[in-house]
């Protein structure tokens, strides 16, 4: 438990700093027209990390939408294929999230989320710590 309890607590201090900023309020448009939703990230993060959107309709959970990455990995639900894109910009840190020929049923929340990728190395095996702390 007290192991758990170190990982728990090392993966919160790294990613203290990580942080997504979303522009608020509504954005008005058109059927037909385009929308850009800006986002801006940091991160500590020296190895790899992932930007993601997601969209929320009323009364139902977030549903994703896309994934990119540090190192130009791009993922996109087939259904968001097409009209959703998202280009991430490491120098600006930016990942703004466009929605071409808008659909009144593309009225939603829409969230920005940052995962980075947090390295903990072990001298030992993990199941040898927890196997001795249960003894």
């Amino acid at each position: 438990v007290l192991l758990l309890e170190l990982i728990k607590t090392c993966f919160i201090k790294c990613r203290a700093k990580d942080k997504v900023i979303q522009s608020t309020g509504d954005m008005i448009d058109f059927e037909g027209g385009s929308v850009t939703l800006n986002c801006t990230y940091e991160t500590t993060s020296t190895v790899n990390y992932y930007l993601f959107w997601y969209i929320q309709n009323p009364s139902d959970c977030p549903e994703y939408i896309l994934r990119r990455d540090k190192y130009e990995q791009a993922d996109t639900a087939p259904e968001y294929k097409g009209r959703f894109n998202a280009i991430l910009d490491k120098t600006m840190k930016t990942i703004p999230l466009t929605v071409q020929n808008v659909q009144l049923s593309d009225s939603a929340v829409y969230y920005c989320a940052l995962r980075p990728t947090v390295r903990i190395t072990f001298s030992q095996p993990l199941q040898k710590h927890l196997w001795k702390n249960r003894m």
